[in-house]
């Protein structure tokens, strides 16, 4: 558990490698959920802190991420993307990027991340220092691209790049291990990359999770983050290539990993 002055972020562990994220606001005694791959572990960490859904936000329609949304609602607010509403559970509140929402008493700006999905969104709490990327930008790597583009899912990572060093990047899976071994495969001499990957292997022995992450780590060591970096075009012999045929260089020998 984070807790940022009366902001207080659970990670919730669901299936077999997914996470859901509570964030509560004791000032104001609202809570969200964000992402709601299985009821269960979720209902379970709400019961235990007395807790109740104001608020379930939905970053993308895959069912890993919005399988539970209809049984936990209750009487919670349902925010997602306008663009991707036909293939979510019913909204009670669509937005799009650009938006700024309020949940749990804080400012929530919603970014456009398509890339794994075309519809994907992020939610940033500038005050809170968090932003929930799911499937986007992810601990050491990015999402699938299912639906979108190399060239959407850079665009995306800018976006996200762009937020303040502190944001704690609350991402949907335990994915780290593998994407930490592919970035060591392309950027072997990154010293933070090297230190990273053994506080990772430290935190998974312990049995904790390695997300959420900070966004200063995400820009030192996630190839994903960095397709524009001299340091890391020059290790993929790419030093002359422009930052979207790095990135989608980089994104297809991942998929080959």
């Amino acid at each position: 558990m984070t807790k940022t002055s009366a902001v207080e972020l659970v990670v919730v562990p669901c299936l077999a490698d997914n996470y859901a994220f509570l964030v509560h606001n004791g000032d104001t005694g609202e809570t969200a959920l964000v992402d709601a791959p299985e009821a269960a572990p979720i209902q379970t960490a709400l019961d235990a802190r007395g807790w109740t859904l104001s608020d379930i936000l939905i970053t993308h329609h895959h069912d890993d991420h919005i399988g539970a949304v209809d049984t936990l609602r209750g009487r919670a607010r349902v925010i997602g993307a306008r663009a991707d509403a036909h293939r979510l559970p019913d909204l009670d509140l669509a937005v799009a990027d650009g938006d700024q929402i309020t949940v749990c008493g804080l400012q929530t700006d919603i970014f456009d991340v398509s890339g794994h999905t075309i519809g994907h969104i992020a939610f940033h709490m500038p005050d809170a220092q968090l932003v929930f990327t799911a499937d986007s930008l992810m601990a050491l790597g990015c999402g699938r691209l299912f639906e979108g583009t190399p060239a959407q899912m850079w665009d995306s990572m800018q976006k996200l790049r762009a937020l303040p060093d502190d944001t704690l990047v609350c991402s949907g899976h335990e994915y780290t291990t593998t994407n930490a071994r592919f970035a060591a495969s392309l950027d072997p001499d990154n010293p933070d990359l090297i230190s990273r990957i053994k506080r990772i292997e430290a935190a998974r022995a312990a049995g904790q999770p390695t997300v959420p992450s900070t966004l200063t780590e995400e820009k030192r060591t996630n190839p994903f983050l960095r397709a524009d970096v001299p340091e890391f075009q020059a290790a993929l012999g790419m030093a002359d290539a422009s930052a979207v045929d790095v990135f989608t260089y980089a994104r297809a020998q991942k998929d080959k990993f």
